[in-house]
């Protein structure tokens, strides 16, 4: 690293662009401003400037209800496409309806009763145009477990049943409550990392459960984590089904073979899409014809034909176990919306058009709020359903009417024909969807990309796998959370240089062919300043011109005489952060330096001019550009003799 010891001769000091304080704005103007940058960021009330009363109207009940500003537009073209889409997913959703219903340690009917309603409230206010809306496995796993540690499904049915749709309607009025005061930014805080290993976490404990249904074990561990589910399947070796265990392998070799297919192939994507239904269609038959429930063989039983009927006054709010289903109402909604917002964006991506996220978080909790009233439990976007769904061809949000008929359909006259269905093809097709759900490439990825991130992915799994899907959740958000403590407290500081031939200044690390400036400490505060790190940047910048100046010391060059701060990543300071600058430029000039600022945005320039900073360091060592620093502080040097030797003679 050389140095930069150049002087442009052009350069008058006095000509130097002076740094502008912003002109001071009323109170409410500031705070209406700061809250609308919070909360509105995409500014939705724009579409309703200089319109009619009527017109408001109008544009107001279409915000809400999305389905009426596309609906006129709606051609046959469009219907031919999304009942062909609806039918598909309505086959897959059938089957993983009844399975996933049964994960959750609930009646079976649920599944499909949650396969109607919910995808009807969706297509009216939802905004997406691809999101297939349904039951998902995550959060039927979360339901079992955060609701079965209070209250047993088998020996109180009838109790964990209405606690499940309440912590459905209460999952549904935080989606909405979130959605409705565009507190949607707290969703972020499950990063990418967290989902993947929670999902992957999730998935193993599913596939495991699922031993139960493989083997046609009839006792099995209420517990999630892995050593629990190895002791109940190991313990009970003399009570293994071989008939259920072949029946899940070949079922399962079906299911991951049209999958591979399918992904070979994605023209054939009807073959994975139909392969769950198939599977429950065969597994019948072979049950029907060969009388296995009589050898082993568990079957689904009797379900109830009909459509759904109305659950709002088994609602349990007095009931002593009200805060348990608030929690898992919560905890739930909130993986929900994660995936939901998380698929729809995707889709939207592939097809260039936008999707907002709050819409989507009132669409997905007031189908919760219907469902919890209609016998339903927690609905999302489940990724598998979607993608078949996009693949099939589907145009708009109609797809999911078609499949609420389809299904409506089965529960009026096709229920009687799933008694016979085996438990064993449920627990293939759980274990076939969830190991989609391994991402183990994502997972590589962050291991190249950033290790943190993936401390937290492996976090996620091994305490969901290990511990509970709860303790998981929890040990991945608070890693999660702490690297956004250490962003805000532990911020970089850079030491900048001089670009050969240029006014450019960066990093010296970054750009090894970057030039110090005799005389001169150019540092870069890469946040904005405020209470939770200030000390830590007062401490880290004594350090660099400690260590400044013991480099120069060694290497016999010029003595340090000026320390530029560059501000330009600086988006706002506190009153500690000023605190902390007049610290750091009070113990500058008792070594005989100067402080220079560069490069400081209009919210700092009004916290320093208020707090009078302006005034003590004095407008003249403040700068609009590092280039702009630098040429002035060599002007000065090269022009006038320099503090520390002048304080030397005297």
């Amino acid at each position: 690293m050389g140095n930069a010891d150049h002087v442009d001769p052009s350069f008058n000091v006095e000509r130097a662009h002076r740094v502008a304080v912003p002109p001071a704005q009323p109170f409410f103007k500031s705070l209406k401003m700061s809250l609308k940058e919070t909360f509105f960021p995409d500014d939705p009330l724009r579409q309703f400037k200089n319109q009619t009363r009527s017109r408001k109207f109008i544009l107001g009940l279409q915000y809400v209800f999305p389905i009426l500003e596309w609906g006129p537009r709606y051609t046959l073209k469009f219907l031919k496409a999304d009942t062909i889409a609806g039918i598909t997913i309505a086959s897959l959703a059938i089957p993983q309806g009844i399975s996933y219903a049964k994960l959750a340690n609930l009646p079976p009917i649920l599944g499909l009763y949650s396969s109607f309603i919910p995808p009807v409230v969706y297509a009216m206010m939802g905004s997406s145009r691809d999101l297939a809306v349904g039951t998902v496995a995550v959060a039927s796993l979360l339901t079992a477990s955060m609701l079965g540690n209070e209250v047993n499904a088998s020996e109180n049915p009838t109790l964990y049943l209405h606690l499940a749709f309440t912590a459905t309607l209460f999952a549904g009025v935080f989606q909405a409550s979130l959605g409705i005061l565009r507190l949607g930014f707290i969703v972020d805080f499950l990063s990418h990392a967290t989902i993947v290993g929670f999902m992957a976490g999730a998935a193993t404990v599913v596939c495991l459960q699922q031993l139960k249904g493989v083997l046609g074990l009839e006792h099995f561990t209420h517990g999630a984590g892995l050593v629990s589910v190895m002791r109940s399947v190991f313990s009970q070796t003399h009570e293994w089904r071989w008939e259920s265990a072949v029946l899940g392998c070949c079922f399962l070799s079906f299911l991951l073979l049209a999958r591979f297919f399918s992904k070979k192939r994605p023209k054939l994507f009807w073959i994975s899409a139909i392969a769950p239904l198939t599977s429950v269609i065969l597994g019948s038959l072979l049950i029907y014809l060969t009388h296995a429930e009589k050898h082993g063989v568990q079957v689904i039983g009797n379900l109830k034909k009909g459509l759904n009927p109305p659950s709002i006054m088994d609602l349990e709010f007095g009931s002593p176990y009200l805060p348990t289903a608030i929690k898992t109402g919560i905890v739930t909604g909130v993986i929900a919306l994660a995936e939901g917002i998380a698929v729809g964006r995707s889709f939207a991506m592939f097809k260039n058009y936008h999707i907002d996220g709050n819409k989507e978080m009132i669409a997905f909790g007031m189908m919760n709020i219907a469902g919890s009233f209609t016998s339903c439990y927690l609905t999302t976007g489940p990724f598998s359903r979607s993608a078949v769904n996009y693949n099939a061809g589907c145009k708009t949000a109609v797809s999911n009417i078609v499949m609420a008929l389809a299904v409506m359909v089965t529960l009026l006259f096709l229920t009687p024909l799933f008694h016979y269905t085996p438990l064993v093809v449920l627990s293939s097709i759980i274990i076939a969807a969830m190991l989609g759900l391994i991402d183990y490439e994502a997972a590589i990825h962050l291991w190249h990309v950033d290790k943190f991130d993936f401390l937290v992915c492996i976090s996620a799994y091994i305490g969901v796998v290990f511990a509970s899907v709860e303790i998981g959740l929890v040990v991945a958000v608070g890693l999660s959370l702490l690297r956004v403590l250490l962003f805000v407290a532990r911020p970089r500081t850079l030491v900048l240089g001089n670009i050969p031939d240029s006014m450019i200044y960066r990093s010296v690390d970054q750009y090894t062919n970057a030039n110090s400036v005799p005389g001169v400490l150019i540092l870069e505060i890469d946040s904005p300043i405020y209470f939770a790190n200030a000390s830590y940047l007062r401490e880290r910048i004594s350090r660099w011109i400690d260590e400044e100046e013991d480099r120069l010391r060694s290497s016999r060059e010029a003595n340090l005489q000026y320390i530029i701060l560059d501000m330009g990543a600086v988006g706002n300071v506190d009153t500690s952060g000023i605190s902390m600058l007049e610290e750091i430029k009070k113990t500058i000039e008792r070594r005989g330096l100067q402080l220079v600022l560069a490069n400081p945005g209009g919210e700092v320039m009004k916290k320093l001019n208020k707090s009078k900073f302006i005034e003590a360091i004095g407008q003249e060592w403040i700068y609009l550009t590092v280039g702009e620093a630098v040429a002035s502080c060599n002007f000065m040097l090269h022009t006038s003799k320099p503090k520390a030797a002048a304080a030397e003679e005297v």
